[in-house]
């Protein structure tokens, strides 16, 4: 772990914008279109870059966690893990549902029974047949409580699994929940080898072995993980590349010197002060997109101060998120206005705390904190987040809260934040990070962020946020599949908590990628997920 007292390596240029900025309204900028610097410069614009073979070379900005769709709660493992694992159904470039490994999927009326009728003839990476047993398997597998994987509470619902013959899969929820398919598409439903599972048990997170279109080859998790093409894959005329390598590089600079000097192929994110002068040069092209990939920062509401809602709302009025936008992500995003993305299905906007300093100061002073406190800020080593705690740090700094910023590399993270086993020992106070909802859907944006059920090691509720009256709200979304009763639900509950500030939401990042013009049918979901299944190197 690598800790800062006032980090030194905030550019004073960087300080001096958001010091410009502070004058700034907070209004949403809806990511003002037509500011936003022009990317994505058609690829016929410059001659193709050389390339030689047909492996592929993918630069990230983190460590990877787990090759477990199961146990694994980041966007950047599970999009390696998409190249390996295949679940029933999934979602398009678009977010719009598809079958996978299901011909076809029905739920019944009451929203408590999903029947899905398999593809036939396919096979795992280690010839095991792929069929209703296999898929029974693994959903007991994730709804075994027992088990405590981290995706247990997209499948708590589960009462009872069929195999109803060998290409026919049912399951049965304790209770009607309309938005089960979209956790089927999810990640965590990737379907794994049964005999993996038996032959590697929990070491299965280290030999991933599904149906995808490559399959696995070796993981140094220092330094990269390879997969190469599944020569039996079911889908005939993919893969189109012969080998794909995912390396963590956490420097921005390195990522992008990768990619022009052709040692990475494809890398995201490209930081946003860096997309327009690295587009259209040396083979260059970059892409940004909206997406619902949100930011914001957690505050741990059973440790003081931040168990008194005056701190937790001042320090809403402290943060400039147009600043936090224009600074960090070069308007590349667009300002929260709730505590889920605009993008999500039964989102709701909500009145923007308005960056107002002086009031921040007021609340601070009647909460008896009129001359500040310390705390400390945890989140990722990777730059993007640096800069964001760094930016952050100066901001609550302005009134009187002084900021130790400590940036923690993924695994690390896990094991502090994650992996807590008893809300007491819970040593965060503010944390950095982000959430992309791969449902699509309002439920997995609100429910294992901010549920009161949900918090470590069941799921993801850093801020230890705990109110009866929005588990209530959230419970009775889950209880019918009606849409119109689910919208008034969620209204409701997302107005609760934004009074409530158990976190400081701050934007919702468009994704952006670079890569070589060679290169084509490699993209992210708006969730900020890699897509690779359908690359192709253009010669």
């Amino acid at each position: 772990m690598v800790k800062r007292k006032y980090l030194t390596t905030v550019l004073t240029g960087l300080m001096a914008v958001s010091l410009a900025l502070t004058g700034c309204s907070s209004q949403s900028s809806s990511s003002d279109e037509n500011q936003k610097p022009k990317t994505g410069i058609r690829q016929k614009e410059q001659p193709l870059a050389k390339k030689d073979g047909n492996k592929l070379t993918i630069a990230i900005k983190d460590n990877l966690v787990s090759m477990d769709p199961q146990d694994t709660n980041d966007t950047l493992s599970g999009s390696v893990q998409a190249t390996m694992y295949e679940g029933l159904i999934g979602f398009d470039k678009d977010m719009k549902m598809i079958p996978v490994l299901a011909e076809s999927y029905e739920a019944s009326d009451d929203a408590k029974v999903f029947t899905f009728k398999l593809k036939k003839g396919i096979k795992f990476h280690d010839g095991t047949p792929f069929n209703a047993e296999a898929v029974k398997v693994n959903i007991d597998r994730v709804a075994n409580p027992d088990n405590k994987l981290k995706r247990y509470s997209m499948f708590s619902l589960v009462d009872k699994t069929e195999a109803v013959d060998e290409y026919t899969f049912r399951v049965t929820l304790k209770e009607p929940f309309g938005a089960m398919l979209n956790n089927f598409a999810h990640p965590a439903a990737r379907i794994i080898s049964p005999e993996a599972l038996k032959k590697y048990g929990k070491e299965v997170s280290m030999h991933p072995v599904g149906t995808g279109p490559f399959k696995f080859t070796e993981w140094d998790p220092s330094d990269h993980l390879t997969v190469e093409k599944n020569p039996d894959y079911w889908e005939k005329g993919f893969p189109k590349v012969d080998n794909i390598k995912f390396k963590p590089v956490p420097e921005n600079g390195a990522r992008i010197a990768m990619l022009q000097t052709g040692e990475a192929d494809f890398i995201y994110p490209v930081p946003a002060e860096q997309a327009e002068t690295i587009n259209g040069k040396d083979g260059i092209v970059v892409e940004n997109k909206p997406s619902i990939v949100a930011r914001y920062m957690t505050m741990n509401t059973t440790k003081k101060p931040f168990n008194d809602v005056k701190v937790r709302r001042a320090i809403n009025y402290a943060i400039n998120k147009e600043a936090f936008l224009k600074v960090v992500y070069r308007g590349y995003g667009s300002e929260m206005d709730s505590v889920i993305p605009a993008g999500l299905q039964f989102y709701s906007k909500q009145k923007p705390y308005q960056y107002d300093p002086e009031k921040a100061k007021q609340l601070l002073k009647e909460a008896g904190y009129e001359k500040g406190f310390e705390t400390t800020i945890w989140g990722a080593n990777n730059s993007d987040a640096m800069k964001s705690m760094e930016f952050l740090q100066q901001q609550l700094g302005q009134v009187g809260i002084k900021v130790d910023v400590v940036p923690m590399e993924a695994g690390t993270l896990t094991d502090k934040i994650w992996s807590v086993q008893d809300a007491k020992d819970a040593g965060v106070e503010l944390y950095y990070g982000g959430w992309s909802s791969s449902t699509g859907d309002a439920d997995w944006g609100i429910r294992p962020l901010l549920a009161g059920d949900a918090i470590p090691p069941k799921s993801y509720n850093v801020s230890y946020y705990q109110n009866e009256k929005a588990d209530q709200l959230i419970n009775a979304a889950l209880q019918t599949a009606d849409p119109e009763k689910r919208q008034a639900a969620y209204a409701d509950v997302q107005k609760m908590i934004w009074e409530d500030a158990p976190w400081a939401s701050l934007i919702v990042e468009d994704t952006i990628a670079g890569k070589k013009n060679y290169l084509e049918d490699v993209y992210l979901l708006p969730d900020g997920s890699l897509s690779v299944k359908e690359a192709e190197i253009k010669k």
